[in-house]
């Protein structure tokens, strides 16, 4: 039985995540290092009003994902599969060993700073459940022919779970297209930014060139990413895959499908939320997905700890 740590990305935040993860010497330690390395109380990200900025939830959600990796770590719990959605890559990518923390932070915070100042407001996610990737992507060439706003493909959560980017009015109109084609749901999500497409370009190309002086390890373990879905072997190709991210599509799924088709048996999502455990259970409902926002850490580790055994 194999061990895959999943990290979540943008979106999943919720007042006050931070201020939920474990009691334990080793998440207390690891918001130390976060507060040291950024010079201000870390705590101090995950309020109301500090979540309507990406910097402090990209920043956040990389403190979440590695404080409860260490605590898992600590406890015996080392994954062989790293992964994360989006901005969940960075976690992943100190998880395996291939990115020191304190370098993540500095990364992911120059990332958020790029994507907010590239687009600072009237662009967005929404999240269109029920319809195809082919399906969404006729559907927004269509719209883009009858003189409507371009929006992009930008998550592959799931085979009928698509994320789709642009701006307030062209996700507006692509939103109510895609219900009358026949889509269960269409929401907004807590994102402020374009991500995943074209829109981000020169905000990547930015990125690659400031994170070129940034160390980066070889992984131990599997390092999977979300542009296509397959398991990188070096430092360089990670740095690669986290500079430039922002303007790929994320093919979620297809980095859910080789890390079960290689072995992962036991699937543990990070804080906060848990999209990609429901993901698993709905398309692998045979592995053990866990959520670590809906049970304490003890009962966790004891349940992976079980599942991990019954080899």
């Amino acid at each position: 039985m194999t061990l895959a740590c999943l990290f979540p990305g943008q979106g999943a935040q919720s007042p006050g995540f931070l201020h939920r993860l474990p009691e334990h010497e080793v998440v207390r330690a690891t918001l130390d290092e976060a507060s040291a390395v950024l010079g201000s109380d870390v705590l101090a990200l995950d309020s109301v009003q500090a979540l309507q900025s990406t910097v402090a939830v990209q920043i956040g959600l990389v403190v979440a994902g590695v404080a409860h990796a260490r605590a898992l770590a600590h406890a015996g719990l080392v994954p062989q599969f790293s992964a994360g959605l989006s901005v969940g890559a960075y976690p992943a990518a100190v998880c395996c060993g291939a990115l020191a923390f304190n370098d993540a932070l500095r990364m992911v915070s120059k990332r958020a700073e790029l994507m907010e100042t590239a687009w600072p407001s009237g662009y967005g996610l929404t999240a269109v459940s029920g319809l195809s990737e082919t399906q969404i992507e006729t559907l927004a060439a269509t719209c883009a022919q009858e003189g409507g706003e371009h929006v992009y493909v930008a998550n592959v959560n799931a085979p009928r779970q698509i994320v789709v980017a642009g701006s307030d009015t062209a996700l507006d109109a692509f939103a109510a297209r895609a219900l009358a084609a026949g889509a269960r749901k269409a929401q907004r999500l807590a994102v402020s930014v374009p991500s995943h497409c074209e829109l981000l370009a020169d905000a990547a190309e930015q990125l690659v060139a400031w994170s070129r002086d940034i160390p980066f390890r070889l992984p131990e373990g599997a390092y999977i990413d979300n542009r296509g879905g397959r398991p990188l072997y070096s430092g360089d190709a990670i740095r690669a895959d986290l500079a430039t991210n922002m303007r790929y599509t994320v093919r979620w799924f297809d980095a859910l499908t080789v890390m079960v088709e290689s072995g992962a048996t036991v699937l543990v999502e990070t804080p906060p939320g848990q999209v990609l455990t429901d993901i698993a259970r709905e398309h692998y409902p045979e592995l053990t997905a866990l959520s670590t926002s809906t049970l304490p850490l003890d009962r966790l580790v004891a349940t992976v700890k079980r599942r991990l055994g019954d080899d």
